[in-house]
């Protein structure tokens, strides 16, 4: 804003501010999206907006790696700039949050991922190991996407999952005349995703091959998961009511798979519960601390995907994405009819789940949730352009590199005699000129272990050595044994 009239200027006091690595006690001055001052007794011009945020948490907002299902996913052979284009006019006028684009590749096309890389701020693509004859790649493929992504220091995302073994497991599922929401789940038992995620690893959504993931760390490698996979058990596809079953995104979109569950659209609504839910299950159950619940749900992603620390962090200089969090505040069950949802889809995955429910939130330049209910306009989030070669991921792979280069073994010049060899991989059946070099005899003292005395024909080499005759021995040394033994 030009004017200081017009300038948006926040202070949000008396809370404790978590970050990643560290929480303490102090204010947060905000001015026109951008957080100014972190501290205390801090020096505040006039007309800023006060919050009061005494025994609660100030942390960033949640980050969330999220696709529009029809847009990033590129059907196969389409332009990846169209499919940019497609999402970007899409979300420019409806994003009430800042949001990126990864896009999905289908299909090997290395100009125009420099392209997207170049000039329209896209810093990741989506691989398929599934969705046979829609979005999955060959593994040649695979490979060639993986090594350009290095090449231009973009990060490659793949979805994990043994694409021909997963639809030959629904084409029997078909068969045995299970067409519902439960042959998703039987289809794709745990081990062929663990099974693909020790090829390539991203999406998580099992034990096994979170655990592939675990052993993986130490070569760069990260695993993304959601909500729902950490949370619920997989029940939900086995539920009496089909649409229950079958719970997707939008309403218009469930006929699509009445009758064959491999048309059924993959998703369900849980972007605005994630964080109660995360909250509920790992903080108030023990698992993390609330700076741990921070890099989960925000700073972990701004550093993989360049953000940080813009995002992911309260600093002077970041974006204001700010939570307000009463951690004291009594929890609620999640219920449609008390809690409104703001979000697509006709249930809520969670319902009936009883969470701690965030009071607050401030976006950069609009305050977005209060007292639970939302209150953000269309269109004003922005596109975040994301910048290539992350230093989170990519300084620990140049390091990796040249400790571990494949290198030819550097030797001298070799003088010595060479022997010709004729006829090289053909049988020979005739004579040859070629003179056969038999190796030197062994020292004085030392046994030549190429020589056998095993003869074809049964004969031994002592064979000529007269043979002591056998005695029979009546009783062994030390006498006879006693009947009992």
């Amino acid at each position: 804003m030009s004017s200081s009239s017009a300038m948006v200027r926040i202070l949000i006091k008396g809370g404790k501010v978590v970050n990643d690595d560290c929480t303490q006690e102090a204010d947060v001055y905000i001015e026109n999206g951008i957080v100014q001052q972190v501290g205390k007794e801090l020096m505040i011009p006039g007309g800023a907006k006060v919050i009061d945020a005494s025994g609660k948490l100030v942390f960033m907002n949640a980050t969330t790696v999220d696709d529009f299902y029809s847009g990033t996913k590129v059907t196969r052979n389409e332009s990846l700039l169209e499919a940019y284009e497609k999402c970007r006019n899409s979300a420019d006028s409806k994003a009430c949050c800042d949001y990126a684009l990864h896009i999905g590749v289908t299909w090997w096309d290395p100009t125009e991922m420099e392209k997207l890389v170049r000039d329209k701020g896209v810093n990741s693509f989506q691989m398929f190991m599934a969705y046979k004859d829609m979005f999955m790649l060959r593994d040649s493929e695979l490979f060639q996407v993986l090594q350009h992504c290095k090449d231009i220091g973009a990060i490659a995302r793949v979805h994990a999952e043994n694409g021909e073994l997963v639809s030959e497991g629904a084409k029997e599922a078909l068969d045995l005349g299970i067409s519902g929401p439960e042959g998703i789940e039987i289809s794709r038992p745990e081990e062929l995703e663990a099974e693909a995620t020790a090829q390539l690893s991203v999406n998580v959504s099992s034990m096994s091959a979170g655990d592939v993931v675990a052993t993986a760390k130490m070569q760069v490698v990260h695993g993304e998961t959601t909500t729902a996979h950490t949370v619920l058990n997989g029940m939900q596809y086995y539920h009496q009511d089909w649409s229950h079953a079958a719970a997707h995104v939008t309403r218009h979109s469930k006929c699509h798979g009445k009758d064959d569950f491999t048309k059924i659209p993959h998703g369900l609504p849980g972007i605005q519960d994630r964080m109660s839910v995360i909250w509920e299950k790992g903080v108030i159950g023990g698992k993390m601390d609330e700076n741990r619940f921070v890099a989960v749900t925000s700073s972990n992603a701004a550093k993989i995907y360049n953000l940080y620390p813009r995002k992911g962090r309260i600093i002077p200089g970041a974006d204001a994405d700010v939570v307000v969090w009463d951690p004291e505040d009594p929890s609620m069950k999640l219920n449609p009819s008390i809690y409104r949802p703001v979000q697509g889809g006709d249930i809520n995955p969670y319902e009936g789940l009883r969470c701690h429910v965030y009071r607050l939130s401030h976006q950069p330049w609009t305050s977005g949730l209060r007292n639970g209910m939302f209150t953000c306009a269309e269109g004003s989030g922005k596109f975040c352009p994301l910048r290539t070669f992350p230093d989170y991921l990519y300084k620990k792979m140049v390091q990796r590199e040249k400790v571990s280069a494949v290198k030819a073994v550097e030797r001298e010049p070799y003088t010595g005699e060479v022997v010709a060899v004729a006829n090289s991989g053909k049988r020979d059946t005739g004579s040859s000129d070629l003179t056969l070099q038999h190796a030197p005899a062994p020292g004085m003292g030392h046994e030549d272990l190429h020589e056998s005395s095993f003869s074809l024909s049964g004969a031994q080499i002592d064979d000529n050595i007269p043979k002591r005759s056998s005695a029979r021995i009546l009783a062994p040394p030390g006498g006879r044994s006693s009947g009992i033994w």
